[in-house]
């Protein structure tokens, strides 16, 4: 089990150079660890620098106990940003696209000056967040040609790939300056799916062989992966995305690639509720879940999770948490083999979690 108290200081504290090197000799040299998690960030935990810092607090102490994989969301809002751009692109209105894309841009480099990073730091995550910038920029401008409507498909894919990947590398530059070693990983590189674009399904089992030979290595090596979700690629290479609001099933993929013990959803409420407590009084929050509890809520209209976590879960007997980002210290909700009834509950809704 993750453990269920995480630091009282939520704020990473400000290690010099020398200091955070120690720090992460000591997680990568430390005794084997025998349980893995897989930690999943929604949007909503990763706005704004504070979040990230935050974010990289949660993951911290677990990466000190056991073996750590982390899935994330672009930050909330990237996303449909991107997508107007790829809209506003398909209309032939480049000098508007472009201009968006400059600001999702200076956005992510605003976000990397409040980490405040030590200047070698800084300035090596701004080369990495540049350099991306370029490639968005780039796809932007390039010379427009009508296009058919499987190649606007392609297109919107593309472009909203970079919130994920921006938002990979801004946490693992955190995350690194806590003391965790952590590198940023486009799923791209190892998610292998259809050519549906905009809702590609993934190949699971070819997506966990080519998923442990990128993960494992690092994982060996005591090094936190952070992991892009929403983005794989088709056989030859082409960016798909796995649908929106789908990140929480990429947080599944992941574990199941590493056969994680558990899979820890970090959202903005504190689990799941027996009905939406913003309408009722009388909503309670819900401990532990089997997994036909969780189906049986799902099927009842509740958003418990994205439809494909529990069979995924299901089949690998994995554990399912749903905890809030911002009250870290609650228990949050459990959804696992064990089957725990939850009675008369069945028939009510939790409340809404922030988009996967």
């Amino acid at each position: 089990m993750i453990p269920e108290q995480v630091e009282e200081d939520l704020q990473i504290e400000r290690n010099s150079a020398g200091a955070s090197a120690l720090a992460n000799h000591a997680i990568a040299s430390s005794t084997v660890r025998e349980s893995l998690v897989t930690f999943k960030f929604g949007g909503s935990s990763l706005l704004g620098a504070k979040r990230i810092l935050h974010a990289a607090s949660l993951v911290r102490p677990a990466a000190q106990r056991m073996q750590v994989v982390v899935v994330v969301s672009a930050m909330k809002g990237v996303t449909d940003r991107l997508l107007e751009i790829a809209q506003v692109l398909s209309e032939c209105k480049r000098q508007r696209a472009l201009s968006e894309a400059e600001a999702v841009l200076r956005l992510h480099l605003d976000v990397l000056r409040d980490l405040e990073l030590e200047p070698d730091e800084h300035d090596r995550v701004a080369r990495e967040l540049n350099s991306l910038g370029c490639d968005l920029l780039h796809e932007v401008s390039a010379r427009q040609q009508r296009r058919s409507s499987s190649a606007v498909a392609e297109l919107f894919d593309r472009l909203a790939s970079y919130g994920e990947r921006f938002s990979a590398r801004l946490l693992a530059a955190a995350l690194e300056h806590s003391g965790v070693a952590a590198v940023p990983v486009s799923s791209s590189e190892f998610v292998l799916t259809c050519e549906t674009f905009r809702d590609a399904k993934p190949h699971l089992e070819q997506t966990r062989l080519r998923g442990r030979d990128v993960l494992l290595p690092l994982l060996a090596d005591g090094i936190v992966p952070v992991v892009t979700g929403f983005i794989g690629a088709t056989p030859d290479g082409r960016i798909t995305t796995l649908g929106r609001n789908s990140s929480d099933f990429s947080g599944a993929i992941i574990a199941h690639v590493v056969d994680a013990d558990e899979l820890v959803i970090w959202t903005d409420v504190d689990g799941i509720y027996t009905a939406n407590p913003n309408e009722s009084a009388h909503a309670q929050l819900l401990h532990d879940l089997s997994y036909d509890d969780a189906h049986s809520l799902a099927l009842s209209g509740a958003k418990v999770l994205h439809p494909h976590v529990l069979p995924l879960a299901e089949e690998t007997e994995m554990t399912v948490w749903v905890r809030n980002t911002f009250n870290p210290h609650a228990r949050g909700t459990r959804i696992g083999p064990v089957p725990i009834s939850v009675g008369a509950q069945h028939c009510c809704a939790p409340v809404s979690k922030e988009p996967a």
